[in-house]
């Protein structure tokens, strides 16, 4: 085992079992921003309780929220907008295993969520995927495939079930005191 890979172990087990924990989200950031390498945004907000499994790998733009207890993959890359709504105990995930190979190869491809998109609680978004402008995810929706801009889904796995306005101007700020 490296010191490198080590060192990155450690930095994650503090990020998900310590610091996701802190009842302030000015120290939260602090720590995402310059321990993780994270790129976020001004006025954007990620709740207690957040777990990311890798450091570096994840922009967020402004105004953006990631309620509390969701899982965040960042191992293949994650690109959030501005003005995105991450409902609670969401899971993004952007790495899995190929089921067909024998040898079980480990796969990663980024997912990239655009802008004004809204993902309801629960919600699972799998590897590969694009969430366009606009777009809404139900609470408990199992997302395999790009949804397109200001489209509606829901289900298992997920489908269109409507549309939304394509004139969105709302800013997600949901700072808390305690957060």
């Amino acid at each position: 085992m490296s010191l490198n890979y080590f060192l990155g172990s450690f930095l994650i087990f503090i990020s998900n079992r310590i610091v996701a924990n802190i009842p302030s989200h000015n120290l939260r950031l602090f720590f995402y921003r310059f321990a993780m390498k994270f790129d976020i945004g001004r006025g954007t907000c990620i709740f207690m309780g957040a777990w990311f499994d890798s450091f570096n790998n994840f922009k967020i733009g402004e105004n953006s929220v990631i309620n509390q207890n969701c899982r965040i993959d960042t191992r293949g890359g994650i690109e959030i907008g501005n003005n995105v709504s991450i409902s609670a105990e969401v899971c993004i995930l952007t790495a899995d295993h190929d089921l067909l190979d024998c040898h079980f190869t480990g796969r990663e491809e980024p997912v990239v969520i655009e802008d004004y998109v809204f993902i309801g609680t629960r919600a699972m978004i799998l590897r590969g995927v694009t969430l366009g402008k606009g777009s809404a995810v139900a609470a408990g929706a199992i997302v395999t495939k790009n949804v397109p801009a200001f489209t509606i889904v829901a289900g298992v796995p997920a489908r269109k079930i409507g549309s939304r306005p394509q004139e969105l101007d709302y800013n997600c700020n949901y700072r808390k005191i305690f957060n």
